[in-house]
């Protein structure tokens, strides 16, 4: 691990007691971080994992915000997220915007830790589960939580329609 991934670790283990966010860690090969290979590898349903997902405006400058829906759904971008950003047009944000803005690679990227003025949305349908696993801001673990500690998190909005 480097020691940019190091750091990041260590910004979002201080998130999590900061804001009391109960949770368990789940130490994993970073080779099957991706959501896919690491439910495959590791034998958690993919209907229990949620990915945060970048979205950046197209226009300069440009605006972002955070996104987590469940693996098994896909992120309404082009109606209800740029509905909620308030501009014409929207695109995931590249590997190197999401990396500038977060610290952290795709693959590892987790709500939590996230810039204080970057708006997280929260998608209604992963209050459903009894638990949830999402990115820890490493390749190299992921987070294991009830979808209610989500709630604790400062700047995000739980919205309805978010994925599809």
């Amino acid at each position: 691990m480097d020691s940019s991934s190091i750091n990041i670790q260590h910004l979002v283990e201080k998130y999590l007691k900061d804001y009391n966010i109960e949770h368990e860690i789940i130490e994993i090969d970073p080779d099957f971080a991706d959501t896919a290979a690491f439910c495959e590898k590791y034998n958690y349903p993919v209907e229990n994992s949620g990915n945060t997902i970048i979205v950046a405006s197209k226009k300069e400058p440009k605006s972002f915000v955070a996104c987590l829906v469940l693996a098994s759904y896909k992120l309404d971008v082009n109606k209800t997220v740029r509905k909620l950003m308030e501009v014409s047009k929207v695109s995931f944000a590249s590997a190197e915007d999401t990396k500038n803005l977060t610290g952290m690679m795709i693959g590892g990227v987790t709500i939590f830790g996230l810039p204080d003025n970057l708006t997280i949305y929260l998608d209604d349908k992963l209050f459903q589960l009894d638990y949830l696993i999402v990115g820890s801001g490493s390749r190299s673990t992921k987070v294991k939580i009830n979808p209610e500690e989500l709630k604790k998190i400062p700047n995000s909005i739980v919205i309805s329609d978010l994925s599809y």
